[in-house]
């Protein structure tokens, strides 16, 4: 099947249920009802694996604040991270040094960084946004990061002599981040075209359910198959479904991230 338009999966689906014709997703109170539903399936058919083209190698981004020397942002839209890498070049180094950073749960790194006596000159004593204290190393590269609020990235340590504050341009993250969803005729959902029977079998089964209070069994066979099919094929272009040899998922409403745990 090809890709498919908003207004055309919302036609579809209404011409199943016996819903009124359409020629926008606006034209009625029962269409809009449809494009939102295929909205919620989406995301939840997003939210069920790690859809592969929607991974990117990207850089995180830099606070540059002095009080909060280890810290870096992450995209809003992330939902999850493979790994942390960050350039350790020293001081008159001109080869990159990438190294994997490794993730302490917060409770972890916590207990790490409260063992650091901040009467040491390599020693600071850092406050966090919402007042808790805890020491990094002012005086080499990190090795370990943590988030508190799953928006910054915090790291354990930095190396003064070659840089004020941890830089954005340093790292290297795989990522997998969300797309935006848009509410048009025209557009079109971020997903391969293979996948398209699925996203339309299963908004058209909790259509027919949500709108006119019945199930609809053709509709619910067509979604299981189309389902069961995607856990087999979702990772074909890579060689078969692939696992992680290491990491833990954050337990986070949003379900966001894996990072790297220590070997």
């Amino acid at each position: 099947m090809a890709k498919m338009t908003l207004l055309d999966i919302v036609q579809d689906i209404l011409n199943d249920i016996d819903g009124d014709e359409v020629n926008s997703i606006s034209d009625t109170e029962e269409s809009t009802q449809v494009a939102q539903i295929v909205k919620t399936t989406y995301y939840e058919m997003l939210g069920r694996r790690n859809w592969p083209h929607l991974s990117k190698l990207t850089v995180l981004t830099s606070l540059a604040d002095s009080s909060h020397p280890t810290y870096l942002n992450t995209p809003e839209n992330m939902s999850r991270m493979e790994w942390f890498k960050y350039n350790k070049i020293k001081s008159g180094e001109t080869k990159n040094r990438y190294d994997t950073i490794v993730w302490k749960d917060p409770d972890e790194f916590i207990a790490l960084t409260n063992d650091r006596d901040v009467s040491k000159t390599n020693v600071e004593e850092i406050t966090d946004f919402d007042g808790a204290k805890f020491q990094i190393f002012n005086d080499k590269a990190p090795k370990y990061f943590t988030s508190f609020d799953d928006r910054y990235i915090v790291m354990d340590a930095y190396d003064s002599d070659v840089e004020a504050t941890v830089q954005g341009s340093k790292t290297q993250v795989r990522l997998y981040l969300l797309p935006d969803w848009t509410v048009d005729d025209t557009f079109i959902p971020d997903l391969p075209s293979e996948t398209f029977p699925a996203l339309l079998a299963e908004a058209k089964s909790v259509s027919a359910f949500k709108l006119n209070e019945v199930v609809d069994q053709k509709a619910e066979q067509q979604s299981e198959r189309q389902q069961k099919r995607l856990s087999v094929d979702g990772w074909s272009v890579n060689g078969g479904i692939r696992y992680p040899n290491y990491g833990r998922k954050k337990p986070i409403s949003t379900n966001r991230t894996l990072f790297n745990k220590e070997p």
